[in-house]
């Protein structure tokens, strides 16, 4: 699986770098600028991003707009998202078009290899990886005023679990519920949500998520 790293702190793009090729991910590149970032989009073709969301040349959100760029011109393209805050309006334009393969990670909150290459390995796929305080602040944004405030307590913890990419057996297990406890909320939550149920719990948060930021 081909990777392009975007970063521009050396020690932490290195990292990166080994880290990826100890779990026999390639490199295609590692570079530390949005320029760089866009030149490795069109000529590698990567299965997989890794982006920071601020790099040169204006430390703003180079990173963020190549990748959303590159997956205007490549639908679907995965691109995992590190950050060092939540960056809510560039979360929410990465998951407006509700093509999957996409994650958002805090680096303060990446605690171990094996969390963050299953992350990686998630997108990759076309899944989702959402840290817990990304999802969080985009379902509190306006609760009150759009559906998502006419779901429970319960209910908003499904579906922040849901966000982060598990399957209903690790919701069961993380709730210490039954996973047909956890199919009923789930289903509560669509039909509170107007969106239809579906077997692909990835679609389904990605739609999720699109629909929170309409309006």
């Amino acid at each position: 699986m081909r990777v392009v790293i975007a970063e521009d702190l050396f020690l932490l793009r290195d990292g990166l770098v080994r880290m990826l090729e100890a779990y026999d991910f390639e490199i295609a590149a590692a570079v530390d600028s949005g320029p760089g970032l866009t030149r490795a989009f069109e000529e590698l073709k990567p299965d997989v991003a890794v982006v920071d969301v601020r790099l040169p040349p204006s430390f703003t959100d180079e990173g963020l707009q190549c990748a959303l760029a590159a997956r205007r011109a490549r639908p679907g393209l995965p691109v995992l998202v590190l950050s060092q805050h939540v960056e809510q309006l560039y979360a929410r334009e990465l998951l407006a078009d509700g093509s999957g393969g996409i994650g958002y990670l805090l680096k303060d909150r990446v605690f171990d290899a094996d969390q963050f290459i299953d992350a990686v390995r998630r997108v990759a796929g076309g899944g989702t990886a959402m840290d817990p305080q990304v999802i969080s602040q985009l379902l509190d944004r306006r609760a009150q005023d759009r559906p998502i405030g006419r779901l429970t307590p319960r209910e908003r913890e499904v579906m922040e679990l849901m966000a982060q990419g598990r399957s209903n057996a690790a919701i069961a297990a993380q709730l210490v519920v039954t996973e047909r406890a956890v199919a009923k909320h789930t289903s509560n939550i669509f039909g509170k949500l107007g969106l239809p149920p579906s077997d692909d719990d990835n679609r389904r948060v990605l739609a999720v998520l699109a629909y929170l930021d309409r309006g």
